[in-house]
């Protein structure tokens, strides 16, 4: 199953182990710009900028732009998202959206577009976007669920909830910013360990339609019992 991601560093921290952890069932890449936005995305696709680094593991393997990207591979699922402190602001989605998809569907109609949605910032991040929702994390994460829902409707798309198990996760003590298994680095991106392997273990269940409990792989030096909290809380954003 191949699936192209058309992102930033969110998509990047999301598939960071997600080869690894789908047992190499899935070919991922990652379409990376630090912070770019779906504006972005729309005039690099109109300029054909190979701008983007293009990812495999969160590593570059070359530069690339996304009309080349789209040609490496016979595409089953394409994933798409908005900038992290612009992901709960729906003005900010149109009319570059629309104008992906279209594209997009022009180039690859069989792929299926689904969208990604983000996870709010950490409580102390001092992140200049988190002042569009008062620096306040839960704000920020209920604007990004009414934003992406209405995007999901407005084109009928699926959405991998990475932020929604992010969230869930961290109202639970081990958890909490701060604690041994923080899930975050530097307030917005996902720690390196924990975080990064929660966001890959939703994105597994998604496209492979397995219960995460079946994941045999953990990233190296990381405790056995949280990994498996981890894998209950990627089932429990599918179940609820």
């Amino acid at each position: 199953m191949n699936v192209l991601c058309i992102g930033n560093s969110f998509s990047q921290d999301a598939t960071r182990y997600l080869h690894q952890v789908s047992g190499e069932e899935l070919f991922v890449r990652n379409l990376y710009i630090g912070g770019c936005s779906l504006e972005t995305h729309y005039n690099n696709i109109v300029n054909n900028k190979a701008d983007y680094a293009y990812q495999k593991n969160g590593r570059e393997l070359k530069m690339i732009s996304i009309p080349d990207a789209l040609k490496k591979k016979k595409w089953d699922y394409i994933t798409v998202q908005q900038v992290s402190h612009f992901s709960g602001i729906i003005d900010t989605y149109e009319p570059f959206l629309g104008e992906i998809v279209k594209y997009l569907k022009a180039e690859c109609p069989n792929a299926k577009i689904v969208f990604h949605r983000t996870w709010a910032y950490a409580d102390t991040s001092n992140h200049e976007g988190f002042a569009y929702y008062n620096r306040d994390r839960k704000t920020m994460y209920n604007a990004i669920i009414d934003t992406t829902n209405k995007i999901a409707k407005n084109y009928n798309f699926d959405i991998i909830p990475c932020g929604d198990a992010i969230e869930l996760a961290r109202d639970l003590p081990e958890f909490k910013e701060g604690s041994e298994y923080t899930l975050n680095r530097d307030g917005f991106h996902l720690s390196l360990d924990y975080g990064r392997y929660l966001a890959a273990l939703v994105m597994y269940r998604y496209f492979c339609k397995k219960s995460a409990m079946n994941v045999e792989y953990e990233p190296e030096n990381t405790n056995h019992e949280v990994n498996v909290k981890l894998k209950e809380i990627a089932d429990k954003v599918f179940n609820s």
